[in-house]
Formats: structure tokens, sequence, C-alpha cells
């Protein structure tokens, strides 16, 4: 696992051992990018379920401002400032030990890209969503990506986030969501 581009390209990340943690593969990491490089210039991000942090990390390293790296697991996050030293971004990046609802209804920023990765098998992406928009947490620019396995539905509406697009990546299904009042 490597960043692609900008400042830190090709540095490589650590990754866990054992299956607590399922990285996103280099095709999905490489297609999400795509979806939304005019995007991250300057943008704040946040990586809810931020694992080995590299999605939080290709965007600082492509000119975000800053990110906020959520996980509620202790190796997770020594892994993700592991990695941030790796890729020298540890100034703009913030690494939070806390289950993602119990940041959520603490969080008083607003993020421009949020990354939602959460574990397969769980609800988490569903509540999640839920939760960012209720608190309203997204900025009027702002995109959440989602991302999901192929066999997942994520048919229902959310009050303040407009869906875009669904890309499929093998059995991966990437979403994007918007403020209401804005497309993809």
């Amino acid at each position: 696992m490597r960043v692609i581009t900008g400042t830190a390209k090709g540095v490589r990340l650590k990754t866990p051992e054992g299956t607590q943690t399922r990285p996103t593969t280099e095709r999905v990491k490489e297609a999400v990018f795509s979806i939304i490089q005019f995007e991250i210039e300057g943008s704040r991000v946040l990586d809810l379920f931020a694992g080995t942090g590299q999605m939080g990390i290709e965007a600082l390293s492509r000119g975000a401002s800053q990110a906020v790296f959520i996980d509620g697991r202790r190796e997770a996050c020594q892994l993700v400032q592991e990695n941030l030293k790796r890729a020298k971004l540890t100034d703009r990046a913030q690494v939070v030990q806390s289950d993602y609802m119990g940041y959520l209804e603490r969080c008083r920023s607003s993020f421009d890209l949020i990354f939602l990765d959460p574990p397969y098998a769980e609800i988490f992406l569903e509540n999640a969503l839920k939760k960012i928009s209720e608190i309203d947490i997204l900025s009027d620019r702002g995109i959440i990506i989602c991302e999901r396995p192929a066999e997942k539905p994520l048919d229902f509406e959310i009050p303040g986030l407009q869906r875009g697009k669904d890309y499929r990546y093998g059995k991966t299904w990437i979403t994007v969501f918007r403020k209401a009042e804005h497309t993809v």
C-alpha cells in the first residue's frame, strides 16, 4: 500500500496484521481520488473509520489542509500515527481514538471531505450517514465518500444529503453524497 501522488508520492504505508482492518484496495483508492481530484485542495478531511489512515493521508498528500482520523482501536490509531510520520504529514493531522458515534456526538467542526469505510458486516455506514446529516458537519461544498460491499444495499434517503453516482469496482461500491443543494 502506497501513497499514489502528491507530496508523499510513493511512500509505503504500513498495513496491519490480522483481519480487523480491511484497507481500501489500490484500485478503489485510485478511482475515489479520480472522482474527487478537483475537490481536495485546501479541504478539511474526516477519515471516520481510519484503519490505516490511507484515505486521509492520500488527501493530505494531494493538498488537503487538515485531516482528522478516527478509529476506536488503539492499534489502528498507532498505525495511523506511524503512517503519518512515514508520509511526513503529522503537522496537519489529528488522530483520535474514539468510536465513531461518540466522536460524531461531540463533533463541533465542519468538513469538506468525509471518508466512510466502516466494517462491512455492521450498520455503521447507515448510522454514520444519518448522524452526519443530523449534526450538519458537512460544509456547503462538502462530499461524503462511502465504501461498501457489492451485496450491501444503500437504498434509503438521508435528509439534507443528495446522493450522487454509485461506482462499482469488483466487489466494492463507492457512493458519493453532497449537501442537498449540490449535485454530483
